[in-house]
């Protein structure tokens, strides 16, 4: 588990965890108000927006949303050369990962910048690649933000419905990690008040 207390506010995102902050509302325009930028690699937004696949009203909310925020800038993105996936020995340890996933690791690489990923295989993968504290993923924001308090108990229940209205689901992640972040925020409120 991530450390709560600490996250990096410039990010690479993969298509899994770019959905998922499309998917709430409260938890992207929170995170954003807190500093945090998004970016992403063109194959992300080929996966995300083009990739053949069903057609589902959910996914067409979110293709929607994530149209919005290419457009006005808000989320960049990148080109990535293939050369660059292939220069990189990522791809030996490759498994089930998509281009997306990978194209977003090698480019945080390259930028020195985090990678947010819900993927569990491309956070193995991206910790073998880059430090342990730029690999990041949505519940570790969430619990960020709930250890600054800038979501509220309340919230959580709003972020985790909202994922689910858009068949997200990222709930027992979520739940972990609001835990760990009410513990840490009651060590550092102890720790303030013995000091005081």
């Amino acid at each position: 588990m991530n450390d709560v207390s600490q996250f990096r506010k410039a990010n690479v995102s993969d298509t899994c965890s770019l959905w998922n902050l499309m998917a709430s509302k409260l938890l992207y325009s929170t995170a954003v108000n807190a500093g945090v930028t998004l970016c992403c690699t063109n194959f992300v937004v080929y996966e995300c927006l083009h990739k053949p696949g069903q057609v589902r009203s959910e996914r067409e909310e979110l293709k929607r949303r994530l149209r919005a925020k290419l457009a006005d800038k808000s989320i960049g993105s990148y080109s990535i050369e293939l050369e660059d996936l292939q220069s990189v020995e990522v791809l030996r340890s490759r498994k089930k990962l998509s281009i997306g996933e990978l194209s977003a690791i090698v480019f945080a690489q390259k930028t020195s910048l985090a990678v947010l990923t819900d993927d569990i295989g491309a956070q193995k993968l991206a910790r073998l690649v880059l430090a342990e504290d730029t690999v990041q993923n949505t519940p570790h924001l969430f619990g960020w933000l709930y250890f600054n308090s800038l979501l509220n108990d309340g919230d959580k229940d709003q972020v985790a419905a909202d994922l689910k209205s858009l068949r997200r689901n990222l709930s027992p992640h979520l739940e972990r990690y609001h835990s760990e972040a009410q513990r840490c925020r009651a060590i550092a409120i102890q720790s303030l008040n013995l000091k005081g």
